[in-house]
C-alpha cells in the first residue's frame, strides 16, 4: 500500500501544471463534449508508459547494489525536485490531429510523457518498491487525478487552481524523497 500511496501521490503533484495537463486543457478545447474518450485516452497511454517505466526500474534495482541504488535515487529525486520548477510548455508535436479524441489523446499523452519527470519519477519508484502493480496503479491513478479535472473543467479550472504554484509544492516532494533517502531515514514509509 505504501508503494501505491507515494506514487500516487508524487505523481498527483508533479502534474499540476505539467504539460500533460496543458495538454488536457488543449484536447478538451479541441474535443468539445468528447470527454470520456480524452479520460480514456490519457488512461491507456499512462498505463501503457508508466507500466514500462516503473519494469525498467525494478530491473535496475535488481542489477544495482542496495548503496549505490540508494545514491542514484536520492539523487535523482533532488534532480526531479529541481525540474520540476522549470515551467511546462507545449510543444507542436503535443498537438491534436484529425484521429479523434481517443486516438488523438492515446498518441498525444504516450508521447508527451516520454522523458518527462513524471516517467522518471515512475522509473524511480519502480526501482525503490517491489510491487510494480501498485506503482503503475499509483502513479497512473495520479495521473488521472491531476488531469481529469482539467478535461472535465477545461480552462475554468486554471482561475482557482494556482497551476504555477503547484510547481513548487512537487518539487519540495522530490526534494523530501530525495534526502530522506540519501539519509537513510524511516518513518514507516520505507525509505531507508
Amino acid at each position: 500500500m505504501e508503494a501505491f500511496l507515494a506514487s500516487f501521490g508524487m505523481v498527483a503533484i508533479a502534474e499540476m501544471g505539467d504539460k500533460t495537463q496543458l495538454l488536457s486543457f488543449l484536447l478538451a478545447a479541441k474535443f468539445k463534449g468528447r470527454h470520456w474518450a480524452i479520460i480514456a485516452g490519457i488512461f491507456g497511454a499512462t498505463v501503457a508508459n508508466h507500466f514500462v517505466a516503473a519494469y525498467l526500474g525494478d530491473w535496475v534495482a535488481a542489477n544495482v547494489s542496495p548503496d549505490v541504488m540508494r545514491w542514484i535515487l536520492g539523487v535523482a529525486f533532488l534532480g526531479f525536485a529541481a525540474w520540476a520548477l522549470i515551467p511546462d510548455k507545449l510543444e507542436d508535436k503535443d498537438k491534436p490531429n484529425r484521429s479523434g479524441p481517443f486516438v488523438t489523446t492515446l498518441i498525444a499523452f504516450f508521447l508527451a510523457e516520454m522523458g518527462d519527470k513524471t516517467q522518471f519519477a515512475t522509473i524511480a519508484l519502480g526501482a525503490k518498491y517491489a510491487s510494480l502493480t501498485m506503482v503503475v496503479m499509483g502513479t497512473t491513478l495520479g495521473m488521472m487525478a491531476a488531469n481529469v479535472p482539467a478535461v472535465l473543467l477545461g480552462e475554468r479550472l486554471a482561475k482557482y487552481v494556482p497551476l504555477a504554484k503547484m510547481r513548487f509544492v512537487a518539487a519540495a516532494l522530490f526534494a523530501a524523497f530525495g534526502i530522506l533517502i540519501l539519509l537513510k531515514v524511516n518513518f514507516g514509509l520505507g525509505l531507508e
